[in-house]
Formats: C-alpha cells, sequence, structure tokens
C-alpha cells in the first residue's frame, strides 16, 4: 500500500480510536488490534503528528501512581473523521473502476 494513503488512514483510525472517550496509548492499540496492527512507536509518531495538526490535544494524569497521557479529540479531528467518510465514498468508487469485469475473471 502506498506510504501516504496508509499514513492518512492510520492518522482517522487513530482519532476514531478516540473519538467516543479519551484514551491513552496502550488502550489506543489494543482498541485497534481487531482491526489494525500498529506499533508503539508508529502511534505515538501518529500522536504528535495529530496534536501537530490541534486534532487531539493531551492531558497528563495520575493513573496507579504513574503519570499517563490522555488523548482528546478535537472538533478539528471530528471534522477529519467526516471528510475521511465522503472521502472514502470517492476511493470506493475508484476501486468500483479499477476492478470492473474482474468477477468473472477470478
Amino acid at each position: 500500500m502506498d506510504v501516504q494513503l496508509k499514513r492518512g488512514l492510520l492518522d482517522v483510525c487513530v482519532l476514531a480510536a478516540i473519538k467516543n472517550e479519551d484514551s491513552y496509548g496502550y488502550k489506543i492499540i489494543k482498541d485497534m488490534k481487531p482491526y489494525v496492527e500498529l506499533s508503539e512507536s508508529t502511534l505515538y509518531t501518529i500522536l504528535k503528528r495529530l496534536e501537530a495538526a490541534a486534532m487531539l490535544t493531551v492531558r497528563t494524569a495520575e493513573h496507579d501512581g504513574r503519570l499517563r497521557k490522555y488523548y482528546h479529540i478535537t472538533d478539528a479531528g471530528h471534522r477529519r473523521i467526516e471528510e475521511f467518510k465522503s472521502e472514502w465514498q470517492e476511493v470506493i468508487a475508484i476501486y468500483q473502476f479499477v476492478t470492473r469485469g474482474e468477477e468473472n475473471h477470478a
């Protein structure tokens, strides 16, 4: 898969993982695991990029005596998810065009 396309997809997946409630790194990875495999280093790169783009905010809170970073989606992050959903219709149409007529050849 094209690196830029995959990067954009992973960004939206991370936003989707926190769209209903604030979350932290390990839980985000765990929540995404049934759908997409993501390493810790990749996740934290994505989180930094999304924070820089103002699509999420970060707060630190104590949990079991340790500090944990919690990520919260912003309005811009919610808008990005909505943009993705409308863009995805175009991707589906392109896929259907590319694969048209292949059902009989499989």
